[in-house]
């Protein structure tokens, strides 16, 4: 007797290796997949600044990173309370002074000039069609930073829009990348549910006329893995809105199986377990026993280092007693 819905995903027309370096943007739930990336110990990056839920928003920071001008504080606002933001960044990087806004945002784009030049692979999360656009300027916000409701307008992100924008990216500077895009099983109850449900339908139509036009272009199917393969509220957080843990583990396996290259896949397992063993605190530290089992340990990271290109930096420290500051 079957009791659930089980999504059979085909394997994605690109497959990642543990060399390979990866690019995340999006949501909440790109960040997500971020860290269980980095946990798993791929070279991944990405949302450098914070969390963007629109596709509008995700294509002006790819643009801006284009461009070499650095930001000036004349792009800056201040709110009621004395803080300082940019209307390009998540609240994240907001603080009491300009300069250290300017600082974070500048550094930020710096970061992603740097990165996406060298990245194979690039993610990417829609989290919602509905945008704020600020009526004096006409331009399309990332975050409102709690101002004044009158201060916008909000409008949905046709089909159209979504393709044209991301369309000049697939064909300018995402051309010789893998892009990988997903929509985020997140949520936003606050478009309430025909809101949400006709924002999340906008983002699946877009993204399935750009892989239809763009080879390098992929969808991996996070939102329906959520809503019709676990398809139960003990699989979301107590807002009954995010994904639980386990829920993220579980795209995140789903995700391994269709994305990654066979080699990785042979290799997580024992990378898992080797950055498990690098935690774990040893019962007799100085006995001629553990001192094996670190040789052993620092071997094989060694090796992995060296064949596979994984990076163990920071374990090779933290089990040789030196953890990084």
């Amino acid at each position: 007797m079957q009791f659930r819905t089980e999504i059979k995903i085909a394997p994605l027309g690109t497959r990642i290796d543990y060399a390979d370096r990866i690019l995340l943007f999006g949501s909440c739930f790109a960040d997500e997949m971020r860290l269980r990336m980095r946990k798993a110990k791929f070279r991944a990056a990405g949302n450098f600044t914070g969390p963007l839920f629109n596709p509008a928003s995700i294509a002006a920071l790819l643009r801006r990173a284009q461009d070499p001008a650095r930001a000036t504080a004349a792009e800056l606002r201040q709110d009621a309370d004395g803080w300082w933001f940019h209307y390009d960044t998540n609240t994240l990087l907001s603080a009491p002074d300009p300069s250290t806004v300017l600082l974070r945002y500048n550094d930020a784009l710096d970061a992603l000039r740097t990165r996406l030049p060298a990245a194979r692979c690039v993610i990417v999360t829609f989290g919602t069609a509905w945008v704020y656009r600020l009526r004096e300027e006409g331009r399309i916000v990332a975050n409102c930073h709690k101002q004044p409701q009158a201060l916008f307008r909000r409008e949905r992100l046709g089909v159209e829009q979504i393709v044209a924008e991301w369309s000049e990216l697939l064909a300018g500077p995402l051309a010789d990348k893998e892009t990988i895009f997903t929509v985020s099983p997140v949520r936003h109850i606050g478009d309430g549910a025909e809101g949400n449900s006709l924002s999340k339908a906008t983002l699946r139509v877009a993204i399935a006329e750009l892989t239809e036009r763009f080879d390098r272009a992929h969808y991996f199917p996070a939102c329906e893995i959520l809503m019709d393969d676990l398809r139960d509220y003990r699989f979301y957080a107590d807002d009954l809105v995010h994904p639980s843990p386990q829920a993220v583990e579980y795209v995140w396996e789903r995700f391994a199986q269709a994305a990654l290259s066979e080699s990785a896949q042979a290799l997580l397992p024992e990378v898992e377990r080797l950055t498990a063993s690098c935690s774990h605190r040893p019962r007799r530290p100085d006995s001629e026993a553990d001192r094996r089992l670190r040789r052993r340990l620092l071997d094989r990271m060694a090796e992995l280092e060296r064949t596979a290109g994984i990076d163990f930096s920071h374990e090779t420290a933290q089990f040789c007693g030196d953890k990084p500051r």
